[in-house]
């Protein structure tokens, strides 16, 4: 299963990467791949109504504010951007049928195609879709008074991040006081969101103009970036880039997005209902543009609080189309040849990974002993213990009982997550560490003597505590702990670390634990924002609030953190050469896994289901929307089995490498 897995990811990245090469040059091209057939039932050709339940409610449709992924997969298929994909990576044409860029990348000229379209929410064309449509949405994003989350998105863009600023910086100069500096100067400062008090900076006068895109007629759309940007297609499939109307948008002011009346669709299909905490239904775009590639009709949810302990009753009734097996239904269900033979994974995910992690700036309560772990944690050989001791697979394990091995990861980004000549997970000195696995208990009792030694000398005492913290709400995450600490105690000895598991609050997880952080050895998620390892460096910049790396006094850990920081934007600056790029890359990210800054564990785990949907028809990425898209997806009359859906992967890679 591993090797399947492995030449899975390398086939998926490379082919991806060579569409991107291929259509970043003069426009693109209209094929699409063929969609993967099985021995499944017919599709159902009439009344394709595909049914699910739901249990979290929206709290916006306004896509352009939001990141949570539960709107975006309401965005993602009732908007479309300038590019999407097909079933296997491959980037095509979408609102844009072809563009362009300069020789280094920085400016691109996107051509939107004919007949594109707006629409209500009963399916009456409004207007049609212009490239100033386009302008609107990052002009508004940019703007800190819409307080959107995905501003981020554009720093690409020439002048987006400068606009905004200044736009905040108005935002917040009527609440500014008189106050003083650090260093005790005369200055303005204003509460943050958090309630600690700031020096107000001032920023440069900016406009909206100023931001680098442009309408250069109806039909060409431009973009003028900050500095060259390869990977710039892959950034596109993300809510800022998708379209707004802008006279619909000055006529809604704050109402945009709050219903379905207040939002015009241009997407394969419309939001015909939105009952909140009732029901929820997407129906077929009948003025989309690619119409004749959308086969579902529609897409029913219906709101239910319990809907994870209900939906498999009211699939096997015919009631649903889908339901996910929870992991203590799993087992039996497996067991039973009826059930199983309509059980099968999602897709495997590779736009989040997932890594433990340790806290260099520990902000913790004294009973366990910040100051001790702070020795601790900056020495290396303490370090190599913890990485050489951990023995991932009952963790993993424990959130995927029926095929743990497929979401194993022992690189910081994911095998198969973007290539250049070869899988990124295999540049340099990433093979050793994708082909090998770090688990070796003699090495980690050799780590821990020197440990010991060293610690011992500096005053440490043992065993040292781990506070090892997790979100009480997310699936499986406390018996994973609880498996970590048995691991890790029974490997290293109680003598050597006492790794104490403690749940964390409901509610703003986050902040309370790790961004203030408030433990010492935790797993921490990232997920992915282009097709490009830079992506995965953000985490392990100066200022982040993951491991607080930047924060420690150690000089060999200072050191190595400067080292790391050099390697990175070494490989930043290089644009033109993408296998030199990636290279340079891998040799940053090396650096973090020499030294047990980062211990990879998995991608995001796979759920398990009976759905009546082929899932491998659907979009494909690893990053932006794709994966929430319905386009391209039939409705059959049952469920795959675990067989079939390994029939469909098998034929999906088959057709993959041709």
């Amino acid at each position: 299963m591993k090797r399947t897995h492995q030449l899975l990811a390398l086939v998926l990245a490379l082919t991806m990467v060579m569409s991107l090469a291929a259509c970043s040059g003069g426009g693109a091209s209209e094929t699409t791949a063929a969609p993967v057939s099985t021995e499944a039932p017919a599709a159902v050709t009439e009344d394709a109504v595909y049914r699910t339940l739901y249990a979290s409610e929206l709290t916006t449709l306004n896509y352009l504010i939001t990141t949570q992924s539960n709107e975006m997969s309401v965005a993602a298929n009732v908007q479309d951007c300038l590019v999407e994909y097909d079933a296997y990576g491959h980037i095509q044409p979408s609102l844009a049928e072809s563009w362009e860029h300069n020789d280094d990348a920085s400016v691109w000229t996107f051509h939107l195609r004919d007949g594109i379209n707006w629409s209500d929410k009963d399916g009456n064309v409004v207007a049609p879709v212009t490239a100033e449509d386009f302008v609107t949405s990052i002009r508004y994003v940019c703007d800190a008074n819409n307080a959107s989350d995905s501003q981020y998105a554009l720093s690409t863009i020439a002048g987006a991040d400068d606009y905004y600023a200044w736009t905040a910086y108005q935002m917040a100069l009527p609440t500014a006081t008189e106050g003083k500096d650090a260093d005790g100067n005369p200055a303005l400062v204003y509460i943050d969101e958090d309630g600690d008090e700031c020096v107000l900076k001032e920023v440069p006068e900016a406009s909206p103009e100023d931001i680098g895109v442009k309408a250069l007629d109806d039909k060409t759309l431009e973009f003028t970036l900050s500095g060259p940007c390869p990977y710039f297609l892959s950034t596109l499939s993300f809510g800022p880039y998708m379209p707004t109307n802008a006279d619909f948008l000055a006529s809604c002011g704050d109402k945009f997005g709050t219903s379905n009346e207040y939002l015009l669709y241009c997407g394969p299909f419309i939001l015909s209902t939105y009952e909140p905490q009732q029901k929820r239904e997407m129906t077929k775009n009948p003025n989309y543009w690619d119409k004749d590639h959308v086969y579902l009709d529609a897409i029913r949810s219906t709101y239910n609080a319990e809907a994870s302990s209900i939906a498999v009753t009211m699939y096997q009734s015919g009631e649903l189309d889908q339901a996910s097996i929870s992991s203590n239904l799993l087992s039996a269900m497996m067991a039973d040849p009826e059930t199983a033979s309509k059980i099968h994974p999602t897709r495997s995910d590779t736009s989040y990974a997932y890594w433990y992690l340790f806290n260099f700036d520990p902000q913790f309560d004294a009973e366990y002993e910040p100051e001790n772990w702070k020795k601790a944690v900056n020495n290396e050989n303490f370090r190599q213990s913890i990485l050489a001791g951990f023995n991932r697979m009952p963790a993993l394990a424990a959130n995927d009982r029926v095929d743990p091995q497929s979401m194993k990861i022992n690189t910081i980004t994911p095998a198969g997550f973007a290539a250049a000549e070869k899988d990124y997970a295999y540049y340099g000195k990433l093979q050793s560490y994708t082909e090998g696995d770090n688990f070796d208990e003699a090495k980690a009792a050799a780590y821990k003597e020197k440990a010991m030694e060293e610690l011992s000398a500096q005053g440490v005492t043992f065993p040292v505590k781990m506070l090892m913290c997790y979100n009480p709400t997310a699936s499986n995450w406390a018996e994973e702990c609880q498996v970590v600490e048995q691991n890790l105690e029974s490997v290293l000895g109680n003598d050597y670390i006492d790794v104490i598991v403690q749940a964390g609050p409901e509610t703003g997880f986050l902040g309370a634990v790790r961004r203030s952080g408030k433990y010492a050895f935790m797993k921490c998620n990232w997920g992915a924002d282009y097709a490009d390892p830079q992506t995965w460096t953000d985490p392990f910049t100066e200022g982040s609030s993951y491991s607080f790396i930047f924060k420690s006094e150690d000089p060999q850990t200072k050191a190595l953190y400067a080292e790391y920081l050099e390697l990175v934007e070494k490989a930043k600056a290089i644009t033109n050469d993408m296998d030199a790029r990636y290279a340079a890359f891998a040799e940053a990210e090396a650096l973090l896994l020499d030294h047990a800054f980062a211990l990879p564990i998995h991608i995001s785990a796979r759920s398990y289901q009976m759905c009546n949907l082929n899932v491998f028809e659907g979009q494909y990425a690893s990053f932006g929307v794709a994966r929430e898209r319905y386009k391209g997806q039939h409705l059959y009359s049952t469920s795959m089995g675990l067989e079939e859906y390994q029939a469909a992967y098998a034929q999906w890679l088959e057709a993959l490498s041709e």
